[in-house]
């Protein structure tokens, strides 16, 4: 591993590693989107091919029962008795999470509140490229269930021979999911965002994927909603000499299993980061003098996955401004987070934990607010309204107001 100094520019690098999209994969996603909004499934097709080898046909693309009930018979049971806890444990979390509408009365009439509604379609990117993310089928679906998404549909990359991995279909027929494409890549953001004779368009696209799949994801916001910006997975871990080396050794090489995943240590001892540094992994060490100044460096990197492995982890909790998910003492590996404690695994990375929050139920909602006024509550507003209106040279608006007078 390699110890950073807090002053150096590899440690500015670090903290300001936000998403930044790539001239040339801008332009290829830009033209990829361009081209499935006017030729449709014709262009899905085409760049279907041309990415993941498979020659489908517009019939093709969208999974049929029978491949469904046919996964099945390649599936574990065990499997299935393990994703029923699961989805127990998420959906126990995110009832938790649910918002209630509220309204407050005034004395003079007025009414005001807010209520919150789901939005009515979710398209699920699920990665399959050198490993399918069955994961991330469970833990994007059962929180948009929970807020009340009416329709859900799912697009992931077909393998070589034009399937998708039994699992994932497996688990989203569970999930009741309404509809499965076999699209990966840009083109299959770009359908989901404009839709396609045969691809349903969405009112929100979530989920992780490659860099292409993240472009797609910014070029289409404000056609649709999205829920962040995913780049590599990344993990921080908070431990000191009386840490368990191997706990802290063994997360930090389960981050670096991930394609370009970022993995860094942060410690006060000096003792534990040169016996760290001899470690044979792909990270950072970051020393810092005492455990405010360590605070203040993981706020500043921002990561997805934060493990506190130092002892008393909650009296610091409270200083922890900025991270996707915090893991709080040493039998809360990442790994549990990943697959089964509750909380969603997708989380915002690059950085972006200092303004977005990990997927959940409220991902899903809309907030409407509610205005309700007795005639006495809006008589109470004349002198407001009328300087107002003037300062803005909005006449129309007094009008408005005038008219409930005469």
């Amino acid at each position: 591993m390699k110890i950073l100094k807090l002053s150096s520019k590899e440690m500015q690098k670090l903290c300001e590693r936000y998403y930044t999209n790539k001239r040339h994969i801008e332009e290829k996603v830009r033209k990829i989107i361009y081209d499935v909004r006017n030729e449709g499934d014709k262009a899905v097709i085409k760049y279907t091919k041309r990415f993941d080898k498979v020659k489908l046909t517009p019939k093709d693309l969208k999974v049929s029962v029978n491949e469904i009930n046919g996964s099945f018979q390649n599936i574990d049971t065990a499997f299935i008795a393990s994703l029923k806890n699961i989805i127990e444990n998420i959906q126990r979390y995110y009832k938790k999470e649910l918002p209630k509408s509220w309204k407050i009365k005034y004395d003079n009439g007025a009414e005001l509140g807010e209520i919150f509604r789901s939005v009515e379609s979710v398209g699920i990117y699920v990665p399959a490229g050198t490993v399918p993310l069955v994961s991330s089928v469970y833990m994007s679906v059962v929180p948009a269930r929970m807020a009340g998404v009416k329709k859900i549909v799912i697009a992931t990359p077909p393998n070589k021979f034009g399937n998708v991995d039994p699992h994932i279909l497996a688990v989203a027929n569970l999930l009741k999911v309404d509809e499965i494409y076999k699209i990966g890549g840009a083109q299959a953001i770009s359908a989901l965002a404009f839709g396609t004779k045969t691809v349903p368009k969405v009112d929100k696209i979530v989920g992780p994927g490659n860099e292409y799949v993240t472009e797609a994801k910014r070029q289409v916001f404000g056609f649709v909603d999205i829920d962040m910006l995913a780049g590599p997975s990344e993990v921080v871990i908070l431990a000191n000499q009386f840490s368990d080396k191997t706990y802290v050794t063994q997360d930090l090489l389960a981050q670096a299993e991930h394609f370009k995943g970022l993995a860094v240590l942060v410690t006060t001892s000096k003792k534990f980061a040169k016996t760290m540094k001899n470690e044979d992994i792909k990270g950072y060490i970051v020393l810092a003098r005492n455990i405010n100044q360590a605070v203040e460096v993981i706020n500043r990197i921002a990561p997805e996955h934060l493990e506190i492995l130092i002892k008393n982890p909650n009296r610091i909790l409270k200083k922890i401004q900025n991270a996707g998910a915090i893991f709080i003492g040493p039998y809360s590996p990442v790994c549990i987070g990943d697959y089964v404690a509750g909380p969603s695994h997708i989380l915002p990375t690059g950085g972006t934990a200092r303004f977005f929050s990990g997927l959940g139920a409220r991902s899903f909602l809309k907030s409407i607010h509610t205005i309700s006024y007795s005639k006495k509550a809006l008589e109470n507003e004349k002198a407001a309204i009328e300087k107002i209106t003037k300062i803005e040279g909005l006449d129309k608006h007094l009008e408005s107001f005038k008219a409930r007078f005469k």
